[in-house]
Formats: C-alpha cells, structure tokens, sequence
C-alpha cells in the first residue's frame, strides 16, 4: 500500500466516521469509517517507513571505460596494453 492509498483511506474513513449519520441495524457505518481510518494510518506509517530505505529514482550510477594504451613499452611503438576502471557513484 502506497502513501496516496492510505491517504485515500484516511479520507474515506474520516467522511464515513464523521460526516455520515446512518441508522441501521445490519451494519453501522461510522465503525468502518474508523477501521478504514485505522487501517489507512498504520499504512501510511509502514510505506512511510519503507520509503526511507527505498533508493528512489536514480539512486545508483554504474559506469564502466576502457582505456586502450596504443602504446608499447616504455612509450614506443604499438602495444596491445588496455585497463578498465569500474566506477560505481551514488546521488
């Protein structure tokens, strides 16, 4: 369950727990609007605690380059000498 399911939760529960008054004996609304504000808020709490271990958008760079040294030995003549460097950055 997401931030805006459980505010959408709270909403409901709260227009059903206090703003609708309805007598009937099968069922009484004002009881669901409290479950759904109760059930809305322990929702918004845990995603809000998931969400300060999720990465999010972007998170992790991976970037891998490969040199190629053209050069041979001590700088002369062609070589086939090559690295690569593996950086990994976060923002």
């Amino acid at each position: 369950m997401g931030v805006g399911t459980s505010i959408l939760l709270i909403a409901v529960g709260a227009i059903l727990d206090f703003a609708v008054k309805v007598n009937n004996r099968h069922f009484n609304v004002n009881t669901i609007g409290l479950i759904l504000l109760i059930v809305g808020a322990i929702g918004l709490v845990i995603s809000l605690f998931f969400w300060n271990s999720w990465g999010g958008p972007g998170g992790y760079r991976r970037s891998r380059r490969v040199y190629r040294d053209e050069r041979g030995p001590y700088g002369r003549g062609p070589g086939p000498g090559s690295y690569v460097e593996d950086r990994t950055e976060q923002y």
